[in-house]
Formats: structure tokens, sequence, C-alpha cells
């Protein structure tokens, strides 16, 4: 967790995030736009479900928090800082762009990042994996609103927190951890994810999509979940001496009943410099 003063800008070499569902209203925009203001970095990855078509397409909603995050990450790529945007199934619309620059944001279906040290990490937004997405679109429109109603609830327990001094809690963050199913949905959608990055020759696997930050090893490949920014407020970040990390915004890391071993930081030894990005248009079936 980084704690540091409300005017100290904290300088890193990669930034990944994903998941801020902007047009919903259950997207947290005003502490993303604060962890925004908060870091500087070399290079930026917006790792899908940027937008909500799904919530937009059902009730129009779109606060000035969430204009001031467009504009932010706007004025982020005029500074020189390399932004790739890569869409996931909330935004699949822009897929409808890949290649594309707005403004200095690239749109692309994934990409691989080289590491200081030299290692590589594929970057995709993780919906491809996902059963319910690729197979029952009707349950993941079910899914979609039985999500909405527990973060609805989530709000009015956290404001009652709130009035009595208590930290933020994630209600179906609790849940998720608690409940066998989505326990082992959680460890398959995380086994074929990183089985992708190991069939391209990749050393890791950058996603987002489940709302689960995470930092593991999946036998000899990283894996990697930037979390969200509806509940969790998460990133995962790339620190100028080559360490990653985990940086939860609100609050200390969640207590999770977990049955293998998971580490939240990771640690670079390699002396390798910054350099560009190579993008690519991996195809995902």
């Amino acid at each position: 967790m980084q704690n540091f003063g409300p005017n100290e800008v904290k300088s890193v070499r990669t930034i990944w995030i994903s998941d801020f569902h902007l047009g919903s209203r259950h997207s947290r925009a005003d502490d993303l736009l604060d962890f925004l203001k908060s870091y500087e970095c070399t290079h930026l990855f917006l790792v899908g479900d940027i937008f909500d078509g799904w919530a937009l397409a059902r009730s129009w909603f779109w606060s000035q928090s969430h204009n001031d995050v467009v504009q932010k990450l706007l004025r982020i790529g005029r500074k020189g800082t390399s932004i790739t945007y890569i869409p996931g199934n909330h935004d699949s619309f822009a897929r409808d762009f890949l290649g594309h620059r707005f403004g200095d944001i690239l749109v692309a279906e994934s990409a691989v990042h080289t590491l200081m040290d030299g290692r590589k990490l594929l970057i995709l937004h993780g919906d491809e994996f996902d059963g319910i997405i690729r197979y029952a679109k009707w349950l993941q429109v079910l899914g979609a609103v039985a999500y909405g109603l527990a973060l609805g609830l989530n709000s009015l327990v956290n404001t009652i927190r709130g009035r009595l001094g208590k930290p933020y809690w994630s209600l179906s963050a609790f849940l998720k951890d608690r409940t066998k199913t989505a326990l082992q949905y959680i460890d398959d959608f995380e086994q074929m994810v990183a089985e992708k990055a190991r069939s391209l020759g990749v050393n890791g696997v950058v996603c987002g999509h489940i709302h689960r930050a995470e930092i593991r090893s999946i036998a000899d490949v990283q894996y990697f979940n930037c979390g969200d920014w509806v509940e969790s407020c998460t990133a995962l970040v790339e620190h100028l001496d080559g360490r990653l990390e985990i940086v939860y915004h609100l609050d200390t890391p969640p207590q999770r009943q977990q049955e293998t071993p998971k580490v939240q930081a990771v640690s670079t030894t390699g002396d390798g410099q910054a350099g560009p990005i190579p993008h690519l248009n991996i195809q995902l079936h």
C-alpha cells in the first residue's frame, strides 16, 4: 500500500489499471482521478472495461467526474506518457477501432510490455477466457444486474461505516472470497489466462475483468490482475527499480481465505533500460 502526502506525485515506470466502468453509477471516478493525479509514469495501460456500455445502454449516466477522468488521461498522453487502451467486454464497441489513436491513446486488442529485466508480459482484458461471456450471453446480463444490486447494497453499508468512522469494506469481495464456486471460477480463469501467456512464450500476463487484484505464480508464469475501480480501487505498478506491486488506493489489502500461497509483490533485479513497448494485435480465440 502506498501512503504519501496530498501534493506528492510518485514517479513509476509503468501503471496498469482496468475496470473503471465509466458510465456506471458505481464507478469510483473521483478516487480514480485522485490516483491519476498522484502518479506519473512512462507507460500506462488501460486494461479494459474503461467504459460501461452495458450500463449506458440501460440508463444514461455521465457525471462530471467521469468526464474529468477522460480529460486527465488525454492530458497524460499529451505530456509524453505512452498509453495503450485494450477494450474489454463492457466497452467492446472500442474494438471497432483497433490500431487507431484517440489523441495520444492507442487502441489495441492486446499488447506485450518488456520489464526492466527483460521479461515480457502479455496484456489483455481477459473476458475471452470467461465461459459465461463466451457461451451464455443471458447469464452475463443477469450477473451484471445482480452485481449492480450488490454494489448498491455495498454503497449503503459503507455510508453507514463511514459515519461510524470505519474504513471501506467490499461486500461483493467478501462474498467472492468465501464462496467455493466463486473461488473455483477465479482459479479456472487465472489458469486459462496463464496458459495463454505460456503458449505465446512470454513470462507473464496482466489482465483485469474479474475485479480481483492479484499477483501470483502459476507454474512458470507470473499472473497479475490489476483489479478495478468500482470496489477495490487498485492498480499494478512497475517501480523505477523494477519492483512490481499492487497499489491499494483506498485501504489495506483484503484478508482472503485461500488454499494456495500467493504473493502481493514481485522484485526484478535486471539492469535493462526502459524502451518502447511492442504493441501486438495478438488474435485470441
